[in-house]
């Protein structure tokens, strides 16, 4: 395969020629050989590097979720400003009119992992719209998905439960790559911008990300691998409650747990579940950071034995009602102010609604907790095909 930033260098970026080009990038923004967009676009003839903009953890990735990024620095290697995306406050996540001044285009490449609550996708969109008033182009250099593109799972995001972790009605496990839903995007809420999406080219739906040959690069601090992003759909509902769900350790997501929790008494639970693709060992560990520093927490390691059955959406959702349940009143919902929104429960952002939550109060049982969500993902289905760009 040929990821977008390899197909435009190889044309020395003719499309952005005599233009003066801000770029959206982070630490997985590099070409086959490694080498940063940052760097290609600096050295491309003809082509003026003018701003670069980092999106949640920051350019060079290291900022931790949810950790504000200084609004204004310079590259070490380029001299180039670089503006942050993210902020104190949700009116950070977009470029401002004086940062895009003087330019002609923006460029987006940013390894997105396949879940509507990773952020990358919605400062795509955002900038779309702040270039789209600003009158610049908008390019977005595709990469494949790397938990694929053939599954979709959950329900749609409902208007209440907008925010940064979702930010439109996209379903939990989208299916989708970061070009196809620029131009779903474009469309569906009408952002008047000139898009122009370089596709992976020897990408299909079916394709899994060690068929594209290339190294994962970790596009943010906790999400470290493939199998991470193939767990995350259901385990970061975990950062709604009082569980850790690995942060802090060296297998984020992968596994969970909490004081106040016995490891085999919640992998019995999860086991007796029968659910598809997946297993779970009982484990203990301690956190390093973030929730339950330095104590120990005992819960389970989630591995994932059928990639194509697995349902990661429904484990996250069950492995939090089996918390829940286990944890009686030592376990706990998060109630501070999540992703720029306090008003509502940070497990309702997350989950698009709040019939998960209180399904779970109430003792309903895990199919309950889905009620309607496949309808939802079948009216998404057309809309997902509609702007396909890979057989």
């Amino acid at each position: 395969m040929r990821f977008g930033i390899d197909v435009q260098s190889a044309n020395g970026f003719a499309a952005l020629k005599d233009k003066r080009v801000g770029a959206i990038v982070n630490p997985t923004s590099v070409d086959s050989r490694f080498v940063h967009l940052i760097d290609l676009l600096h050295e491309a003839p003809g082509v003026t590097l003018g701003a670069l903009f980092g999106p949640e953890h920051g350019v060079r990735g290291e900022a931790q979720y949810m950790v504000a990024v200084d609004d204004v620095a310079r590259d070490r290697r380029t001299g180039v400003p670089v503006y942050s995306l993210y902020g104190h406050t949700f009116e950070s996540l977009t470029p401002r009119a004086e940062w895009l001044a003087g330019l002609d285009a923006l460029v987006f490449d940013i390894q997105d992992v396949g879940s509507r609550y990773y952020t990358y996708i919605y400062t795509m969109a955002l900038a779309m719209k702040a270039a789209a008033k600003a009158k610049l182009t908008f390019h977005v250099l595709d990469r494949p998905n790397p938990i694929g593109l053939s599954l979709t799972e959950g329900n749609l995001v409902g208007e209440k439960y907008r925010s940064f972790v979702g930010l439109y009605a996209l379903p939990t496990r989208h299916g989708m790559s970061a070009g196809e839903i620029a131009k779903l995007l474009k469309a569906q809420e009408q952002i008047d911008v000139e898009l122009h999406v370089t596709p992976v080219e020897g990408l299909t739906r079916g394709a899994s990300w060690q068929a594209s040959g290339r190294a994962f690069i970790p596009p943010s601090p906790n999400m470290p691998t493939t199998d991470t992003a193939l767990v995350y759909p259901g385990m970061c509902l975990g950062e709604g409650t009082n569980v850790s769900e690995g942060r802090g350790t060296c297998r984020p997501f992968e596994q969970f747990g909490a004081p106040y929790l016995k490891s085999y008494e919640v992998a019995e639970k999860l086991q007796a579940l029968k659910l598809p693709g997946v297993t779970f060992r009982p484990c203990a560990f301690t956190p390093t950071f973030d929730k339950w520093k330095g104590q120990s927490c005992e819960g389970a390691f989630i591995h994932v034995t059928d990639a194509q059955a697995f349902l990661p959406l429904r484990t996250g959702v069950a492995i939090f009602q089996a918390c829940f349940e286990l944890g009686g009143k030592d376990f706990a919902w998060r109630d501070d102010a999540y992703e720029f929104v306090d008003d509502v429960p940070a497990f309702d952002l997350l989950c698009g609604t709040d019939q998960v939550r209180k399904g779970i109060e109430s003792g309903q049982s895990l199919d309950s907790l889905f009620d309607g969500f496949e309808g939802q993902l079948r009216s998404f289905e057309p809309l997902r095909r509609r702007y396909a760009l890979y057989p």
